[in-house]
């Protein structure tokens, strides 16, 4: 990663593998810790060195400082004073039940709601943001996995969003969800059956269908709950 020139467009060696240069150096580092967290290069509760990852990066303390404030106030950093910062422990099994408890009560209602106030427009966003267009592209494991990560949350507050409530949104939005859960265990099957269930989202959101809406988000949760269950073993 080079730090004299933040427009680079060539590739990286960052989080073990190959990520493209973007316009943002910033976003560069980002892209690679936020990589390493969610693939479990960075152990949850290990120490995270600034130092560190500026001789792995090539790039200055800005730019780290940047990113580490960034996961920060997502969630997946904490920082101490005087001490620096550290990857968020994972969660316990106790706050795995509570998030999904409140998901399955939320967002199944929510996807009704959104349903029956689709439109073409919309519909295109919830495509995009699916993931299922580019389901298989790119070889690197890790990177594909924090990607999704990130399309995974994007598609369901872009549901929320539709379903025009502003408070689920919210609620659901500042508990980090899809970034703590996915941290739970890294793995393709948590990608590849998860989005198998977006396209049967997709599909009722594409009849208009509140009911299916409703049945297809409360068995994708249901599911993500059962594949993750494993990492308390």
């Amino acid at each position: 990663m080079q730090a004299a020139n933040s427009t680079d467009t060539t590739e990286t060696t960052a989080a073990g593998g190959r990520i493209q240069r973007s316009n943002s150096l910033v976003e560069d580092v980002y892209e690679a810790i936020f990589a390493q967290l969610m693939a479990l290069k960075i152990a949850p509760g290990s120490r995270i060195t600034v130092d560190s990852l500026v001789k792995e990066f090539n790039v200055s303390h800005t730019p780290i400082r940047e990113a580490l404030g960034r996961l920060e106030g997502e969630g997946l950093v904490l920082k101490t004073h005087l001490i620096g910062y550290r990857a968020a422990p994972q969660i316990t099994r106790r706050r795995f039940d509570e998030l999904y408890e409140m998901r399955l009560l939320l967002e199944p209602h929510a996807a009704a709601k959104a349903a029956a106030a689709m439109d073409e427009a919309k519909l295109n966003i919830l495509l995009e943001a699916a993931g299922v267009m580019s389901r298989r592209e790119g070889k690197d494991e890790r990177l594909r996995y924090s990607n999704f990560a990130r399309q995974d949350a994007i598609f369901h507050d872009k549901i929320m969003e539709f379903s025009e409530n502003e408070l689920i949104r919210q609620t659901l939005s500042h508990q980090h969800t899809h970034f703590h859960i996915f941290r739970l265990m890294y793995h393709a099957r948590v990608t590849e059956e998860a989005l198998d269930e977006h396209e049967a989202i997709l599909a009722a959101f594409g009849a208009a269908d509140p009911d299916a809406a409703q049945k297809a988000m409360r068995v994708h949760i249901e599911h993500s709950r059962d594949r993750l269950l494993p990492a308390f073993d």
